[in-house]
């Protein structure tokens, strides 16, 4: 099982593909690498023109990695009266949603919902019954 350290490095290599690093010198700069994408978010929203987006998650712990990037960018998610809690909205521009903060949030979601399977199976096969497996799928009968 994956501890928490080996996670975080995870997700830090995983941002840093997205901040563009290409050097160990650039991946230390976080800060630095950061500022260029927020430059070039400022950038594109010269050409592209920021368009409400809606975003629907079912599960928490996305909705809490998609509002943590967003924030992360400057960008304040938010949610109307009487929408779902599985709304996240966001005024962005679509060109950085396609080239940057949708495929950051996939990888970086895949990474953090393949260890809270891990930790989840862990825990209750330890503390409730060792086989975790999904169920067995049955035909259906028919009825006469």
């Amino acid at each position: 099982m994956n501890s928490e350290s080996d996670l975080i490095r995870k997700l830090k290599s995983i941002e840093r593909l997205f901040i563009g690093a290409k050097t160990e010198g650039e991946r230390c700069a976080a800060s630095d690498a950061m500022t260029r994408i927020k430059k070039r978010l400022e950038e594109i929203k010269q050409t592209d023109p920021a368009i409400e987006y809606k975003f629907t998650l079912s599960n928490t712990w996305s909705r809490k990695l998609l509002s943590a990037l967003l924030r992360r960018y400057g960008i304040e998610p938010y949610r109307y009266h009487r929408q779902r809690y599985t709304t996240i909205m966001a005024l962005v521009p679509e060109s950085f949603v396609d080239e940057i903060l949708w495929p950051e949030f996939e990888k970086l979601n895949d990474t953090l919902q393949e260890h809270i399977e891990k930790i989840t199976s862990y825990i209750i096969s330890k503390a409730i019954f060792e086989d975790t497996s999904e169920v067995v799928v049955e035909e259906v009968k028919q009825l006469k």
